[in-house]
């Protein structure tokens, strides 16, 4: 190669670089937050060949401009067409905050809050599965089934036999499950074929399609997880259809199980959460459900369903609790802002007493760090509960580059001690509402993830959550700020890290 074809090459380099530079600086910052655009620049300035092919693989948060229109449609079709999901009868009785909120929830998801519901906490993790199971064999007319994860094991097997019985009694079985994650685990072939042998409809959640016009970016997923049966008994939270360990040769090998929090709910929000699949499915099947409505309990089908001996780390299931106002509220990358995040800021915001949250991955933005240590300026009770450990790195060390912020503004956080990873998810306010779903309090499930989240007003309720928080704290430990502030500054450092990729959406 001459010096002068050597010069010209050099230069284009040189320009291309100053190129890439200038258009992300016109780019990036548009419609992003300032941290996740200021983190997007950062990768791009350091390494602007490597930053900008991520950028254009991975930098937009939202769907295609047509998996975009299809949730308008679907929730033009909740709004219009389906006379199940009305609006409760007494809502004047509600404070004023609280109708604020549902409101709110009601705009960006378009269900509404419906009272007269009953609902059941179970954060036993087998006997939630059993229980899903036993209300499968009950079922007269369809079983809807969606999770992150589905995989055939000794655990789940009584849950795939239960579909397998309704199939050959003429039920229409439908499952959803995540491509992505589903595909990862170690018993996903078997899982598959099982599906197929007995014959459920079944189909991927967001599968990659790299070379198709229905193209989306590969690390927006579907987490949600939820149960219906018949459109009268529903079953929705944190837990995924798989053995506590994943059925991961690590997991088994470190000895970690996952501790999870599940709700069984009857009642009319039984209809809204149908209606959760019933839109994911539409979006990724191209068919409305539209011929299925809810029918008689049979007799005992609203009876509190057995559950086995809890483990000394387990919840057991909780009294089930009545004349509940609920509400759902579906989030994700189809919508035009983040509803799950939304809503705990105003949780977060209109509480008065207390303010409670449990998340395996608390990776929060800046305006939720806010709305958190300001409820604990204004004289609230505020907690955390984590895991003591973690099982995804980068998450874990990002997670704990909060903790002195946290506790140097008095919030109290409790650890889940090993070999459990709290899976949990679940906030409560005051003695009044709480949340429970599969979204955590992190970037990922604002931004990227599919979520449901379950609004409940009921002292009830919210006393049968306090239970399960006064387990957490029984068998964890509380973290201070004495022994926060002795961590070594490599582990400080991983942390620091860790929160600046951790903004990269």
């Amino acid at each position: 190669m001459s010096a002068e074809l050597a010069t010209i090459i050099g230069w284009l380099l040189v320009a291309a670089d100053l190129a890439i530079r200038i258009t992300a600086l016109i780019i990036v910052p548009r419609d992003r937050k300032p941290t996740a655009a200021m983190a997007w620049l950062l990768a791009i300035f350091l390494i602007p060949f490597v930053g900008i092919v991520l950028f254009l693989l991975i930098g937009n948060v939202k769907l295609s401009k047509r998996r975009r229109a299809r949730q308008l449609e679907i929730d033009r079709i909740l709004e219009e067409h389906d006379e199940d999901l009305l609006p409760s009868p007494d809502a004047a009785s509600w404070p004023a905050w609280f109708r604020t909120v549902v409101e709110q929830n009601r705009r960006l998801g378009a269900l509404p809050a419906v009272a007269g519901d009953s609902a059941q906490l179970m954060g036993d993790y087998e006997a939630s599965i059993a229980a899903m199971a036993a209300d499968i064999d009950t079922a007269e007319r369809y079983v809807h089934v969606e999770f992150y994860i589905i995989g055939l094991d000794d655990t789940t097997k009584g849950f795939f036999a239960a579909m397998e019985r309704a199939v050959q009694r003429g039920v229409t079985v439908r499952v959803l499950l995540d491509q992505v994650a589903s595909k990862r685990v170690t018993v996903s072939e078997a899982t598959f074929a099982e599906l197929d042998r007995i014959g459920v409809q079944w189909h991927f959640l967001l599968p990659l399609r790299f070379f198709s016009n229905r193209y989306e970016r590969p690390d927006l997923r579907n987490h949600r997880k939820l149960v219906v049966v018949d459109g009268r008994v529903a079953f929705t939270g944190s837990q995924n259809l798989i053995d506590r360990s994943y059925d991961s040769p690590k997991n088994l090998k470190r000895g970690l199980k996952w501790q999870e929090l599940v709700v069984r709910t009857t009642g009319p929000v039984v209809r809204s959460i149908d209606a959760v699949f019933r839109s994911d499915w539409y979006a990724e099947v191209d068919e409305w459900i539209d011929d299925e409505r809810a029918i008689e309990a049979p007799a005992g089908a609203g009876a509190t369903p057995a559950t086995a001996a809890a483990e000394p780390s387990a919840a057991s299931a909780v009294a089930a609790s009545e004349g509940l106002v609920c509400q759902v509220v579906p989030s994700g990358p189809a919508y035009p802002t983040e509803n799950n995040l939304r809503l705990f800021l105003s949780l977060v915001a209109s509480a008065q007493e207390r303010v409670i949250i449990t998340s395996p991955y608390f990776v929060p933005d800046e305006a939720m760090i806010y709305a958190i240590t300001s409820a604990k300026l204004r004289g609230l009770d505020v907690q955390l509960f984590v895991s003591e450990l973690g099982d995804q790195g980068s998450v874990w060390h990002a997670q704990r580059s909060y903790y002195g912020t946290l506790l140097r503004a008095g919030v109290r956080i409790w650890l889940y001690p090993a070999p459990y990873i709290l899976h949990a998810k679940h906030l409560s306010i005051d003695d009044e509402v709480a949340v429970i779903g599969s979204s955590n309090m992190d970037i990922r499930s604002f931004n990227l993830n599919f979520e449901i989240s379950l609004v409940v007003r009921g002292a009830s309720f919210v006393a049968g959550m306090r239970e399960v928080e006064q387990g957490y704290r029984d068998i964890g430990r509380e973290l201070t700020l004495e022994e926060w502030e002795k961590e070594p500054l490599s582990a400080t450092f991983l942390d620091g890290v860790a929160r600046l990729t951790s903004a990269l959406q």
